[in-house]
């Protein structure tokens, strides 16, 4: 058989039809014909909600995303003063290519609402059927009316906190947790120097001083960025955990030899006898953090020292820790100032939307050029782990289980879709 030859025609269709020749004189076969599959690329109405929910300063898109997507066809709405708790003013929206309007009902209008907090009972009411949101669930403090409401109305809703990447980690919650672990560290600086609640000690490294002296409880990822904090300002830092593996993993990704160990009761108390700093850093996967720094622990601490107990969103990890908020943010007790507002990130808002942003162009982009957020769904495992409603039908077992409201497995509803 001799080589082979390709010829291209092109049919009167218009239609490109290839031939292979077997050869001089060979036979002339038509090779099967490929056609393109293209996707419809859809318009996004995208409606970006003014944050009411205390003390949340966050908000969904900062202005340049806004204008990534209308850039791209996509139309967003966002309610007026939406950003100015994270210092976007209204113009900034505007000039880049988002639509102002003037009540929540007009932003609810929309096909996919991005928001911050959790729907509000108002926020509830304004829902459409059909509609997709993208918020945090914050289920410790959800009721049943909440999903009841949504399942009626079959919205399809994703959590922040349930979201996936392609190596399994948690997106948007890492996103906070690294800046929530840098604040912490500046947070307790600046409070280590506080003419009221400090001794008037800069928190860092100098020459002929003894340097600050840093506990941080949990080596995750909150944990690890302000060990990457504390030791860039020149701080001693000891890092405390019950799992060897995560001790490991810190020092093997900040290429450092620090001190570690396991939450033993009286190695702890040592360190904390001499500590300046103590960074309340430690996650629990279910329910409230365990208490690893009793109140006699507490008392034995250096007059001056700081708390900043980031683990108060899930209830703590020291025993003296009280919920306190960003209007009122520190106490004093047996002479240790505690910091204990939950949402951390939320004290830097500009910095934390514009996290927020990073991640949710690209999806909203993607739902656009795939035609709609269920043809995302079907091949993203990501961002269908984060789904909890899908039109109106409960997805997770434990939420269905906690509140006795049937549920189905998302990926067996996919695969019917």
């Amino acid at each position: 058989m001799g080589a082979l030859i390709f010829l291209k025609f092109q049919s009167m269709k218009g239609l490109d039809k290839e031939y292979i020749i077997f050869g001089k004189g060979g036979q002339v076969l038509p090779q099967e014909e490929m056609l393109e599959i293209r996707k419809r690329k859809s318009s996004l109405r995208i409606g970006i909600p003014r944050e009411t929910t205390f003390q949340e300063n966050r908000v969904a898109l900062a202005p340049e995303a806004v204008a990534v997507l209308a850039n791209n066809g996509h139309k967003v709405l966002i309610e007026s003063r939406a950003g100015e708790n994270a210092y976007f003013p209204d113009q900034e929206y505007a000039e880049a290519g988002g639509e102002l309007v003037y009540s929540p009902e007009e932003v609810f209008k929309t096909d996919i609402i991005l928001k911050v907090a959790p729907l509000t009972g108002k926020e509830l009411e304004f829902v459409k059927p059909g509609q997709a949101v993208f918020s945090t669930l914050s289920l410790p403090v959800q009721r049943e009316e909440y999903f009841k409401s949504l399942m009626n109305k079959k919205v399809t809703a994703a959590a922040f906190e349930f979201i996936r990447d392609k190596t399994g980690s948690f997106p948007l919650v890492k996103s906070m947790s690294e800046i929530a672990g840098n604040a912490s560290v500046l947070i307790a600086s600046e409070y280590l120097c506080d003419k009221k609640y400090g001794k008037g000690r800069m928190f860092g490294s100098f020459s002929g001083i003894t340097p600050t002296e840093v506990v941080i409880l949990g080596a995750g990822t909150v944990g690890e960025y302000a060990l990457r904090a504390a030791m860039g300002l020149g701080a001693i830092v000891k890092v405390f955990d019950n799992s060897t593996y995560k001790l490991r993993r810190l020092q093997n990704n900040t290429n450092t030899r620090i001190f570690t160990s396991i939450i033993q009761p009286k190695v702890l108390l040592k360190a904390l006898k001499t500590a300046d700093v103590v960074i309340g850093a430690i996650h629990s996967s279910w329910g409230r953090t365990p208490v690893v720094v009793t109140e006699d622990m507490v008392a034995q601490m250096k007059y001056g020292s700081v708390i900043v107990d980031v683990s108060i969103d899930q209830g703590g990890c020291i025993e003296t820790s009280e919920v306190t908020n960003h209007s009122e943010p520190v106490f004093a007790k047996y002479g240790v100032t505690h910091f204990c507002v939950p949402n951390i990130a939320s004290r830097v808002p500009h910095t934390a939307s514009y996290a927020l942003s990073n991640f949710f162009v690209p999806v909203m982009l993607t739902i656009g050029e795939g035609g709609g957020l269920e043809n995302l769904l079907k091949y993203d495992e990501g961002v269908r782990k984060g789904i909890y409603l899908f039109n109106g039908i409960l997805t997770k077992q434990y939420i269905g289980e906690s509140f006795g409201l049937p549920y189905q497995d998302i990926d067996l509803l996919m695969a019917a879709f």
